[in-house]
């Protein structure tokens, strides 16, 4: 069952209207966290949409939660701006509320920090019904408790977001993207390692299948091709350079490279578990994209194959997970963090246990 909600009266409504547990849903573009399972009330939230402020003087914004990331972007790219966590799957419709909760970033988290790090204030609906404000619209508002960045990744599962604030940084006069292959993942992890430790200001650093790497740089135009040698004699290889760098990353973001009979597994790590994690997707023909100098895994897993398996594989090695696409319900996998003041927070929050919670 579906329940738009046109306005914050109409979150209240859901909420407090009892019965069945209540999912927030807008883009639609991360199932597996805002599917709603069997029993439980999916509330569209798609109609809280717009900017409300932007200031771009004090690089900041305030905008609807249901406002598209696409949208958000086009606003901040006419003054120059950008959302710099490179947020994923903005293309296909992603919301600035669905991409906060999700808790994700895209690859230019690996210099200017996640999602987390840029939300600086939100407005949301807890588990009784009521709007809960956190945080404020300018960067220096320390006060309280840090809702804001409870809020990113709390999969819509502690409160119906409504309105959030960030912070966003200037656009880069210019970007290049060099690409480096290597004869095996080892070489690769190890300039990786090299050139993310390096003096060059790197925007983005993956290492994607067969042993490739693709490093961003940013910054003025005409310093791009000195930059490029010297990123070469860090990482100790020739580079390609990418001649459509931005559809490169896009094509990143919007996880074209996952085949479509394929779920999407999002799990933190470090380059230290690479070996591990690649021999565990190997054995069920699953492979991985890793972001951030490898401390990401986009994993792209086989829907044919048992869930039970990755979420076993990932629980040994100690390694927190989410689902992004795929059936509904199941959205956490591996390690599970948070712990006995994880239920703290639900039951403060959440007290009439109003959202549907995995443990």
């Amino acid at each position: 069952m579906t329940v738009a909600a046109g306005g914050v009266r109409d979150v209240h409504e859901a909420i407090r209207g009892g019965g069945a547990r209540v999912l927030p849903v807008a883009g639609g573009t991360k199932p597996a966290l805002s599917g709603a399972p069997e029993g439980v009330v999916a509330l569209d939230v798609s109609g809280l949409r717009g900017i409300l402020e932007h200031d771009p003087g004090e690089l900041t914004f305030t905008a609807l939660a249901g406002t598209p990331v696409a949208e958000v972007a086009a606003a901040l790219a006419e003054h120059g701006q950008r959302l710099p966590f490179d947020p994923p799957l903005a293309d296909a419709g992603a919301t600035l509320g669905g991409t906060v909760a999700a808790g994700v970033s895209g690859s230019g988290a690996f210099r200017h920090g996640g999602i987390r790090d840029f939300v600086i204030g939100v407005r949301f609906v807890d588990g009784t019904g009521t709007l809960v404000a956190g945080g404020g619209k300018v960067v220096k508002n320390a006060a309280g408790f840090d809702l804001p960045k409870l809020m990113a990744g709390s999969m819509g599962r502690l409160g119906v977001l409504v309105e959030l604030s960030l912070k966003v940084f200037p656009a880069p006069e210019a970007t290049a993207t060099f690409a480096f292959g290597f004869d095996d993942v080892g070489e690769a992890l190890a300039a990786m390692a090299r050139v993310a430790r390096g003096p060059l200001g790197i925007e983005a650093i993956d290492l994607v299948p067969d042993a490739r790497l693709v490093v961003r740089l940013g910054g003025a135009a005409e310093t791009l091709a000195a930059r490029g040698a010297r990123l070469e004699a860090l990482a100790g290889a020739s580079a390609e350079r990418i001649d459509d760098d931005a559809a490169l990353w896009r094509e990143a973001g919007a996880l074209a490279w996952v085949p479509e009979d394929h779920v999407v597994v999002r799990a933190a790590l470090t380059a230290r578990h690479v070996p591990a994690v690649r021999e565990l997707l190997a054995a069920h023909d699953g492979h991985a994209r890793y972001a951030n100098a490898a401390n990401v895994a986009w994993i792209a897993w086989p829907a044919a194959a048992p869930l039970d398996a990755l979420d076993a594989g990932l629980t040994v090695l100690g390694l927190p997970a989410m689902a992004i696409t795929g059936p509904p319900g199941r959205p956490l996998l591996g390690a599970r963090p948070g712990g006995a003041f994880g239920q703290r927070i639900r039951a403060a929050l959440d007290p009439h246990d109003r959202f549907p919670w995995e443990a």
